[in-house]
């Protein structure tokens, strides 16, 4: 196996004082939290008074939900770690969720019911691809947030700390407009409002891979 040197993110030049990538990988995150937290804020609210599904089956989706979201992470980073490397994972997780959240707009008739309505198995596709989008991103561009520096860099820590404020900003506005226009306009707006954003963090990360040079690809 050849062994590869580690690449320094500050070779594609430095912004406030660390690696333009780490501002790539922010506004991706932030994108990613908008979209997640967006449809998170209006998915009870989408099962019990659009589906009409009961408060207890409601709480159960949501729960399972949730629950599968952070648990994937675990089989999305070792399929990055061994396979496909972070950079190929995140942009698959992020096309994924791109797919779920718009699909996720798809309203369809509450009248026809829930049994063999192809709209409720559309619902149920959606909430499985951002699950699974979900798994291959959320731990992977976390990864690559430390790629940037040397491991003794004592930039790190700062690094984070900025990464991570990329993820409140993004989660409080998603949960604060998608909530607002999925419930004033309607879901698909808010729902469709959620998948915009989750494209404009794809678009971010296809956009400024080249800032991030040869951080997070496979090395086999």
């Amino acid at each position: 196996m050849a062994t590869t040197q580690p690449v320094d993110g500050d070779s594609a030049g430095t912004f406030l004082g660390h690696p333009k990538g780490l501002f790539v990988l922010f506004f991706a995150e932030m994108w990613e939290r908008f979209s997640y937290y967006g449809m998170r804020a209006l998915l009870i609210f989408y099962l019990t008074k659009h589906w009409l599904f009961s408060d207890s089956d409601a709480g159960i989706i949501y729960g399972a939900y949730t629950a599968l979201v952070y648990i994937t992470p675990v089989v999305g980073g070792y399929l990055a770690d061994k396979y496909l490397g972070q950079r190929k994972a995140v942009l698959f997780g992020a096309v994924l969720l791109t797919l779920g959240h718009f699909f996720m707009a798809f309203e369809g008739d509450p009248a026809a019911g829930t049994e063999n309505n192809p709209i409720v198995y559309v619902f149920w596709l959606a909430l499985a691809l951002i699950i699974v989008g979900s798994g291959f991103l959320k731990a992977n561009i976390s990864v690559i947030v430390g790629q940037l520096y040397p491991r003794t860099d004592t930039r790190r820590d700062a690094a984070y700390t900025i990464f991570y404020m990329g993820i409140n900003l993004g989660a409080a506005i998603g949960s604060l407009l998608c909530g607002y226009i999925g419930e004033t306009y309607g879901w698909a707006y808010g729902f469709g409002l959620a998948g915009i954003g989750m494209l404009a963090g794809l678009v971010v990360f296809v956009w400024g891979k080249p800032l991030l040079l040869e951080i997070g690809r496979a090395h086999v």
